[in-house]
């Protein structure tokens, strides 16, 4: 039987979303919740709030987000793929670093000198896709390591640039040892554009948009699109909550084919949507690779299985181990990635975070979960048959209120 919700239930949950954008407390403007089942049926879908905190506009179930490093699982997607197909491999470094050389290139940093120079060291292993899509190629974020960011100083590093060349960091171990999230997949979809010759955005309009009937998704947002965006927001540490710019502007911007062409196409954090849109991808991870509504499957189950397989066995607390908060506009210290009783191994499938075990709220073992910059989440239990995505536009990220919901 597909996953339902009884009325009862479903104003429970509206109630409490509800309060949060109401709640002085918790200053939330504005919040989307939306939840799928692997029949592909919305079984819960609200909007509550405004579109921005000075607006007077109402958030609706049509509100565009950006939603940042939930990109991720649609670019790991769009890597697996080709894998299926057999032209790329997802443990072949040869390959990796043929049609990417900056990986080949990348080196270790170990630290600065007296004088504050990185010193920077040859790696021994070698870059493969599958260490890129569970993130233990070695490559990170400015905004969540300190020498990163020292890395880049002055001039400063922006992964929301538009710029290639602002992901190219130097890796923080060697390849293949450790997990540390970074900018791993924007290089795994790297292969993607050069393997097929196509803008990584027209790859996966081609091959898992349209085959899904998603039209309110994309990296280069259309006018109609734009219409719809909800504002960002900045929570200082005192409380009080400002509108402020969009950190990913470029493509917002970018409306010729040659301004597109000049854009980076991150896989990483690229991507705007309407939630009720990035759901439908969900049900097809909860449906086995293929579209419940269309029909069109765009995975082999064998695939989602192996999404869903935790890659990294040997690291069963790498989610304990913390995350700092380099640039606390945009972050706050992140403790554990997702609490769990310190007995259960945790585990990291392509692309995204799984919870082993059945957790305390309900969710079924080996849930597929993952989160975007400015207090996204989504997942995907394909245990219960069911998934999900809150949305909302605030910095910096894990701040309070949205989480919680979450």
């Amino acid at each position: 039987m597909p996953h339902t919700l009884t009325e009862a239930g479903a104003a429970n949950i509206r109630k409490a979303i509800d309060t949060a954008t109401s709640d002085p407390h918790t200053k939330i403007p504005g919040f989307v919740f939306v939840s799928i089942n692997k029949d592909g049926d919305e079984i819960f879908s609200h909007a509550s709030g405004l579109r921005g905190a000075d607006s007077k506009e109402k958030m609706s179930l049509e509100s565009v987000f950006w939603i940042a490093s939930c990109t991720k699982m649609v670019g790991g997607i769009a890597c697996l793929q080709l894998v299926e197909r057999g032209e790329l491999r997802l443990d072949d470094a040869d390959q990796a670093e043929k049609l990417c050389p900056e990986l080949a290139r990348a080196k270790i940093l170990k630290g600065f000198d007296e004088n504050d120079k990185p010193i920077l060291v040859e790696k021994k292993n070698r870059i493969t896709l599958r260490m890129l899509l569970s993130h233990t190629a070695g490559f990170g974020y400015t905004f969540f390591n300190p020498e990163i960011r020292k890395f880049g100083l002055p001039a400063g590093l922006d992964e929301f640039s538009g710029r290639l060349e602002d992901l190219e960091h130097p890796l923080l171990f060697e390849p293949g040892t450790k997990f540390n999230y970074g900018t791993n997949i924007d290089f795994a979809c790297l292969l993607v554009e050069r393997l097929t010759g196509i803008p990584l955005s027209d790859y996966i309009q081609q091959h898992i948009f349209a085959p899904l009937g998603i039209k309110n998704m994309s990296f280069f947002p259309p006018p109609e699109m734009k219409a719809h965006l909800a504002y960002m927001h900045q929570r200082y540490p005192d409380g009080h909550l400002i509108e402020r710019e969009h950190l990913l502007r470029r493509p917002l911007y970018s409306n010729s084919d040659s301004e597109k062409k000049a854009t980076f196409n991150s896989a990483g954090a690229g991507l705007f949507a309407q939630p009720r849109e990035y759901v439908k991808i969900i049900s097809v991870l909860l449906n086995n690779g293929t579209c419940p509504k269309t029909g069109s499957q765009i995975l082999k189950p064998e695939t989602v299985q192996e999404m869903f397989t935790n890659q990294i066995p040997s690291l069963p607390n790498f989610g304990r181990e913390g995350i700092q908060a380099a640039t606390p506009e945009l972050t706050n210290p992140i403790p554990e990635l997702y609490a769990q009783p310190h007995d259960q191994e945790q585990g990291w499938g392509l692309t995204f975070m799984l919870t082993v075990h059945e957790g305390a709220t309900g969710r079924g073992g080996n849930t597929g979960w993952w989160a975007g910059l400015p207090n996204l989440f989504w997942w995907a239990d394909r245990e219960k048959g069911v998934g999900g995505m809150v949305a909302s536009q605030i910095l910096p990220f894990a701040g309070l209120g949205v989480p919680e919901r979450f």
